[in-house]
């Protein structure tokens, strides 16, 4: 028994290393990654300086006159909304998905205050400067916040909403000392592939690995290669700050649009869970109870769970992700 265990650890072992020498070294943009689509770009001016943000505006060739925006997630970009891209515009709906600053294809500033209201203008910037007044918005995991912002602040843009496996479902400054951003950013420092790939496994799939998972690893580490990493690091620091500190969950009952919550009860996904003790890690992040939960908070509201299924339902569980999708855009 002993042995067939340390045959599977070096096996475990050797499989990382040889996917972790492969890793591409990747530039602050991602000039030398090719997203799924065409992507452009809009100069927006900002706290005193100029940044470029980015994003692709994908046009079916059977438009039915709408529109939706996929909000990305922390720890992504707009490429991981390939597949979706690719089912609602066989729809025939118009699909923009913007890359956050800090995040994707978009600027890396050395120096940038992170609210999601700021994020919430630049992605409206996008939306005016391609000529799109009405949208139905949905965002993934911070993305569901950002999304939640931009609803409550543009309920006249958003026609519907859909939140997938949001974070902020609760307030984690209730349960979790507060770090200031340099801590984040150390944190940021110490990660390489092996570490992101550990996060995303326990975090995000239960253990269960998939090979079509890499490419969302190796996105992140092909950065940790790079001699700049350090303005990654601290936009990433910059970000979980904003995260932490910014809930939107006191807010859910202000949202006057019609919203579609897409949970996977599996996930278990929360900030700031290695700093408190096992008993209150256990309350955390329960996304079987927090999904239930929101939809009370939310007026107009429809719950989808999806059993056996982490934080990607769009990843994981592609079909029982669209199949709800496509039905809510439609009624």
């Amino acid at each position: 028994m002993k042995n067939t265990i340390l045959s599977l650890f070096i096996l475990f072992a050797s499989l990382v290393f040889a996917q972790e020498s492969q890793l591409q070294l990747l530039d602050l943009q991602l000039n030398n990654y090719e997203y799924p689509y065409e992507v452009s770009s809009i100069t927006i001016s900002i706290q005193n300086q100029e940044l470029e943000m980015a994003y692709m505006d994908v046009k079916p060739k059977n438009y039915n006159g709408k529109n939706i925006m996929l909000l990305h997630g922390k720890n992504f970009n707009g490429a991981y909304w390939k597949t979706t891209i690719d089912a609602l515009t066989a729809e025939g709906y118009r699909v923009v998905v913007p890359d956050q600053i800090g995040f994707g294809k978009s600027s890396k500033p050395d120096h940038f205050h992170y609210t999601f209201q700021q994020l919430a203008l630049n992605t409206k910037a996008v939306l005016d400067a391609i000529g799109i007044s009405n949208t139905a918005v949905l965002g993934h995991s911070m993305g569901g916040m950002l999304a939640t912002r931009f609803a409550l602040m543009f309920p006249e843009i958003t026609e519907k909403l859909i939140l997938e496996n949001p974070i902020g479902l609760e307030d984690w400054k209730l349960k979790v000392p507060y770090k200031p951003v340099e801590w984040w950013y150390e944190n940021e420092l110490k990660k390489d592939y092996k570490a992101i790939k550990k996060y995303q496994l326990e975090s995000y799939y239960d253990g269960n690995w998939d090979p079509a998972y890499d490419e969302w690893v190796n996105l992140l580490a092909g950065w940790t290669l790079n001699s700049d990493y350090k303005t990654i690091a601290w936009n990433a620091a910059l970000t979980y700050d904003m995260i932490f500190t910014q809930p939107v969950v006191y807010e859910f009952s202000e949202l006057k649009v019609p919203t579609l919550l897409i949970i996977g009860t599996r996930d278990r996904t929360a900030l700031g869970k290695p700093l408190v003790s096992e008993n209150i890690r256990k309350t955390m992040g329960l996304y079987d109870k927090l999904g239930k939960d929101t939809q009370q908070k939310i007026p107009n509201s429809t719950l989808v769970e999806i059993e056996n299924t982490g934080h990607l339902p769009h990843i994981e569980r592609f079909e029982k992700f669209i199949v709800p999708l496509k039905s809510f855009l439609k009624n």
